[in-house]
């Protein structure tokens, strides 16, 4: 008779072990460490008191009073734009902008009477042009401009980083030279951040968009350099062995063979730094490379806040209108 197999014993490995543990340990004392040093305790406690606040179980708080007065001052948002008409060169009455009109207000200042030593009340009138869609305008037009920094930053990445992406592919390069500086200067342009860059160009070219274009650009040739070069390197190597059987050079293959594979992901990277670009020329701004920007700082230095949120709605509406532009765009290239 035969004797019944013994049932298989299974077992299962467990899923970490002590070297893992150990490095845990490791990394969560260093999270701490630096933590502590970033201030991430004082973070938790302040925001701790802004929920208790907001729900009604603390009296006050620093967040939530500091917040409260920025909405309190940031709305409504600035629409309209008044100039006072002694500024407008040439201001003709019978010619006013579109929808524009001209208001007078009467205004009162104390001054210090020189025989009495009193202060006493002054009413003078002031005219004033005003526009009621005027600062929206203003804006837009600094939005415009904030956008074609970014286009030309975009285009100068993609066509300086066409050659760096060429030797920086291990199976293109011409000499191993090459490839070592095309890498090293991808990570140098990578590193350098734009708004540092931005600083320098400004001493160099002066305050506006030169500054931007370019410190935009410098920065976008790091990271498209990097992304082409990677897809160029993984692209399936079939059509290129079967162009090179038949006597194709480097560069015909690199055109028949390697682009058409990898077109619809330089198209998305290209996209990606466009819309990285457009709010990044809005920081560039503020340091003088022109564009919305330096609309913003001025607007901030002297807290007038609701000018300040009339120009982050313009870039949300910007960044949202291009987000869905650039979707549409990669969906019918895919």
């Amino acid at each position: 008779m035969n004797k019944p197999e013994s049932a298989a014993t299974w077992h299962l490995d467990p899923p970490y072990g002590v070297r893992a543990v150990l490095i845990a340990i490791v990394v969560l004392i260093a999270l701490l460490y630096t933590g502590k040093r970033v201030e991430m305790d004082r973070m938790a406690a302040l925001s701790a008191d802004g929920v208790l606040a907001t729900v009604g179980i603390k009296d006050q708080s620093q967040v939530t009073s500091g917040l409260s007065a920025l909405a309190d001052n940031m709305f409504p948002l600035q629409v309209s734009y008044r100039t006072q008409v002694s500024r407008i060169e040439g201001f003709d009455p019978q010619k006013l902008p579109l929808f524009a009109y001209v208001e007078t207000v009467d205004v009162v200042e104390q001054s210090l009477n020189p025989h009495t030593l009193q202060m006493e009340e002054e009413v003078y009138t002031q005219t004033y042009l005003v526009e009621p869609l005027g600062y929206v305008w203003r804006v837009a037009v600094k939005m415009v401009e904030t956008f074609e920094i970014a286009i030309w930053a975009t285009l100068l990445a993609m066509v300086g980083s066409a050659p760096l992406a060429y030797w920086s592919a291990r199976n293109y390069t011409p000499h191993r030279v090459f490839y070592v500086t095309a890498r090293a200067l991808v990570s140098l342009f990578r590193a350098m951040p734009e708004l540092i860059s931005a600083l320098f160009l400004v001493l160099a070219y002066g305050f506006g968009p030169i500054a931007g274009v370019l410190a935009l650009a410098i920065h976008s040739m790091g990271f498209l350099g990097k992304f082409y070069a990677e897809d160029i390197e993984t692209a399936d190597v079939k059509p290129q062995e079967a162009l090179t059987a038949i006597g194709a050079g480097k560069l015909r293959v690199l055109a028949y063979a390697v682009l058409p594979q990898v077109m619809p992901k330089f198209t998305g990277y290209t996209l990606y730094i466009l819309d990285r670009n457009v709010r990044m020329a809005t920081v560039v701004g503020l340091v003088g490379a022109g564009g919305i920007g330096q609309e913003l700082k001025g607007r901030y230095d002297m807290y007038q806040y609701a000018h300040v949120g009339t120009i982050l709605v313009v870039i949300f509406i910007t960044v949202f209108l291009l987000d869905q532009v650039a979707a549409r765009l990669r969906q019918r290239l895919s």
